[in-house]
């Protein structure tokens, strides 16, 4: 019994307590990466918006095309007139169904009034929805060539609408505007206009 007791009088020091790990590139890998993506993220909401694009269409000639009359109270739209132009003009891709397309009236028709020629290509659109359009909107256009299965579209470089074109008076692309021309827009476009007109 004695060491029986003797067994139960002995004290039973416990292990000593794992050092504590210091943090490591487990708790800083995530911080560092999400800092680098919110860096991200601010550089791009602060960094201007570049509206130009460099397309591959740029110095080169319109293709052949001849498109009917969409519209009509204006005729259809064929290489032909842009090559015997006198001076630059515009090519605006654009539909009745389209909001964008009606948020530039305003500005298309501003550039009417200055002088500048403006053609349309209305991209599938019907004779009605497209009178409509006009009528509610204006109608800036000289010519509006019916472009049903988009072939003068892609044809042209344009991939949605409203884009516009500076074409001079060769029939040659100088400019390409994607979107709807803003207010703010319009002294860019007569710059282009002037450009290619030199």
């Amino acid at each position: 019994m004695a060491e029986k007791d003797g067994l139960m009088n002995q004290t039973v020091t416990p292990p000593p307590a794992p050092k504590p790990r210091k943090p490591g590139l487990a708790l800083w890998l995530p911080l560092i990466l999400f800092g680098g993506f919110l860096a991200l993220v601010v550089y791009g909401l602060v960094r201007p918006a570049d509206r130009e694009v460099v397309s591959a269409f740029i110095d080169k000639p319109l293709p052949a095309f001849d498109l009917p009359p969409a519209s009509a109270d204006r005729p259809g739209l064929s290489t032909a007139e842009f090559k015997a132009g006198k001076k630059p003009r515009l090519l605006n891709v654009f539909a009745s169904w389209c909001v964008p397309c009606a948020v530039e009236s305003p500005q298309l028709a501003q550039l009417a009034q200055l002088g500048v020629e403006i053609d349309g290509v209305a991209i599938r659109d019907r004779k009605d929805d497209l009178a409509r359009f006009l009528a509610t909107n204006g109608n800036p256009f000289v010519r509006i060539g019916k472009d049903d299965v988009s072939q003068v579209q892609l044809a042209i470089g344009s991939s949605g609408v409203p884009e516009t074109f500076v074409v001079d008076a060769k029939g040659v692309i100088r400019y390409q505007h994607i979107g709807a021309i803003q207010p703010q827009d319009v002294p860019l476009i007569l710059q282009k206009l002037a450009e290619a007109a030199s």
